[in-house]
C-alpha cells in the first residue's frame, strides 16, 4: 500500500498549527471482510512531528483511530521557512516520512 502524509504548517502570533491527513487503512482486526474474514488489525502505533530536528508532539495510536487519520496541533515558535519533518511507524513495521516548511 503507498502511504501517503499531506501537511500544512502556519505561523502566526508565535505559534505553529500543523495540520496532517494520513492515508492509512487503520484496521482495528475486529471487522470482518465481504467473505466473512476478519480483516487482521493494521494501524499506526507511533507518530512523531519535528521541528527543525526537535520533537514538538509524539502520539501513541492504537487500532481505535479511524482509518486515513487528520491530526491538528499547535506549538509555539516556528516561523515561515523552518521545517517540519513527520513520521510514524505501524503494528506490522511499515514507516513512511515525509518534511514540508512552515508557510
Amino acid at each position: 500500500m503507498a502511504h501517503q502524509i499531506l501537511v500544512h504548517a502556519m505561523s502566526s502570533g508565535g505559534s505553529t498549527t500543523v495540520e496532517a491527513l494520513i492515508k492509512h487503512p487503520m484496521d482495528s482486526g475486529f471487522v470482518k471482510d465481504k467473505a466473512g474474514k476478519i480483516i487482521p488489525a493494521h494501524y499506526i502505533e507511533v507518530i512523531e512531528f519535528t521541528h527543525k530536528g526537535k520533537i514538538v508532539l509524539t502520539g501513541y495510536w492504537g487500532p481505535a483511530v479511524s482509518k486515513n487519520p487528520f491530526i491538528k496541533f499547535s506549538f509555539k515558535g516556528g516561523k515561515s521557512g523552518d521545517p517540519i519533518g513527520i513520521s510514524w511507524v505501524d503494528n506490522k513495521g511499515e514507516t513512511a516520512a515525509t518534511s514540508s516548511n512552515i508557510m
